[in-house]
């Protein structure tokens, strides 16, 4: 009868633990699209997680961390796309339907977690990521908190910031903070509803007029590292519970691709005073912001590496670069740099190139073997805007399979390059990247990448570095880009424009 009792009591103690946890959903999907690709993102290129899997893609909710045991969580979808071309408008209802789907099956909740990049274009729809919060406010309704974390190069329309209840985004650039970041916004929410605090009494929201690429904003230099190692600091102050300042994305056409600056916290004067002072800082450093390495042409940055004697010399392909939403397979760059003297000799300066897709090339390689020579076209299979389809002729040096973006890799040597064909594109931003097919970078002179901004692990290997202008869907003179939609004034395609009025606007609770 004891045992029995007890038995008893230790179950009604756990269902009552168990009830009293806060239940919190997880949902989100991320991409930056460039509105300026002819690229197309469909849905496998999300590669979402379901259900449980969702668990994996975060650290700090690993089966043994506090914060996963703290709360009853109820992951939904979340889907992580390479940055690409506008998403189509099958894949977008699909993965949102899947997400409202899953979420009415587990109703109710006191809070989710909504996990976006923020710079989702898609085809035929404006503000995808406010669409998608006011379509999960719909099915969970108005008493739940939201928390959002955000990239700093995500956007944040007025729908978005009404919506949400907390919000957040990196403070850094490259985005050594990701993972930091998205566990600040999970610890704020799980935090607001343990203390029963709820919702921000205060959400202060400043537009800034200012559209410019993540190249000339990294808090690496100046202005951008001053400006934003100031918001840790706003965020602790008494009143506030998170302070934020978004770059916006520059690659798309949009009324909502701009800087923005969010506080929110408890106390009206400080949350917004401190929003005035964060948009102020930014604004004022606008004439500031310069390119986070040298730049050039491609001609002059190859004629720079070759008359250089700095090896790894990189030079960023910028134009078509993957990481920031270029199609990946424009060959503009790879036509000219085989088109130079010093690079057709097996014995001359080696480069690395990373990369170009090439499916036709790729199964061609395979057939025929590491060692043997191939030839076939690559690339402008999407984007042959600026350079048709390149004819290229080589030894294959190395197959790989296996990769989550390229699926299959194939080094092939023409003259000293050492160009990496993809079976579908891919950004090459670690080490083992290269060195996984047999490639070090390390020794050679010259690695050429598409990319903008080098990533940390590249950053840290190169002994040179320039930021090639070169064509493309993400190209960074901003002013060939033909804007459309934007807002306007805006800087810096507006640079005489008269100052804005940057005084915080107060955000409707998503209550009301």
């Amino acid at each position: 009868m004891k045992i029995t009792f007890f038995l008893s009591f230790l179950c009604c103690l756990a269902a009552t633990s168990t009830r009293s946890q806060p239940r919190i959903a997880i949902a989100g999907l991320g991409i930056e699209s460039s509105t300026f690709s002819p690229a197309l993102t469909t849905e496998e290129a999300f590669h979402a997680r379901y259900g449980a899997d969702v668990f994996s893609a975060y650290r700090f909710l690993s089966v043994d961390s506090p914060l996963r045991n703290r709360v009853k969580w109820i992951p939904t979808i979340v889907g992580k796309s390479l940055p690409g071309g506008a998403v189509t408008r099958d894949a977008y209802e699909s993965l949102v339907n899947k997400t409202l789907d899953s979420l009415k099956k587990n109703l109710p909740y006191d809070g989710l977690w909504f996990d976006i990049h923020g710079a989702m274009s898609v085809v035929g729809l404006d503000d995808p990521e406010g669409d998608f919060i006011t379509r999960i406010r719909k099915v969970i309704g108005k008493k739940t908190i939201i928390s959002t974390s955000m990239d700093l190069h995500g956007n944040v329309s007025w729908r978005l910031a009404q919506n949400t209840d907390l919000i957040t985004c990196y403070r850094m650039a490259p985005h050594e903070d990701a993972m930091q970041t998205k566990e600040r916004a999970v610890k704020n929410l799980v935090q607001r509803i343990e203390t029963g605090k709820g919702k921000p009494a205060y959400k202060a929201y400043v537009s800034i007029p200012i559209l410019l690429p993540g190249e000339k904003t990294s808090t690496r230099i100046e202005p951008g590292k001053t400006i934003y190692q100031a918001v840790a600091p706003a965020a602790a102050r008494e009143g506030i519970i998170d302070a934020a300042i978004w770059i916006g994305y520059a690659w798309a056409d949009e009324p909502r691709n701009h800087a923005v600056v969010m506080v929110t916290g408890d106390d009206k004067e400080t949350v917004t005073k401190t929003a005035n002072q964060l948009a102020e800082s930014f604004w004022k450093a606008r004439h500031e912001f310069a390119f986070v390495a040298p730049t050039g042409t491609l001609t002059e940055c190859l004629d720079k590496a070759l008359a250089s004697t700095k090896r790894p010399f990189f030079i960023s392909d910028s134009g078509d670069n993957p990481t920031a939403g270029g199609a990946g397979d424009v060959t503009w760059t790879l036509t000219e740099i085989l088109k130079r003297p010093e690079f057709k000799r097996e014995n001359g300066p080696s480069l690395i190139y990373a990369s170009i897709p090439g499916p036709d090339l790729i199964k061609k390689a395979i057939a025929a073997g590491v060692g043997a020579h191939v030839e076939g076209y690559v690339g402008a299979k999407v984007d042959a805007r600026f350079a048709p389809p390149l004819f290229i002729s080589g030894n294959v040096e190395s197959i790989e399979y296996g990769d989550r973006d390229a699926e299959v890799e194939a080094v092939i040597r023409v003259g000293s390059v050492h160009v990496i064909v993809t079976q579908k594109r891919k950004p090459y931003h670690r080490e083992r990247d290269f060195t996984r097919l047999g490639l070090n970078p390390r020794k050679s002179d010259i690695v050429v990448v598409k990319i903008g901004y080098l990533e940390p692990e590249l950053y840290a290997m190169r002994a040179d570095w320039l930021l090639a202008l070169t064509l493309g869907g993400v190209d960074q003179n901003l002013e060939r880009l033909g804007y459309k939609r934007i807002q306007r004034p805006m800087f810096p395609l507006d640079k005489n424009m008269a100052d804005p009025d940057l005084s915080a606007k107060l955000v409707p609770s998503s209550g009301n």
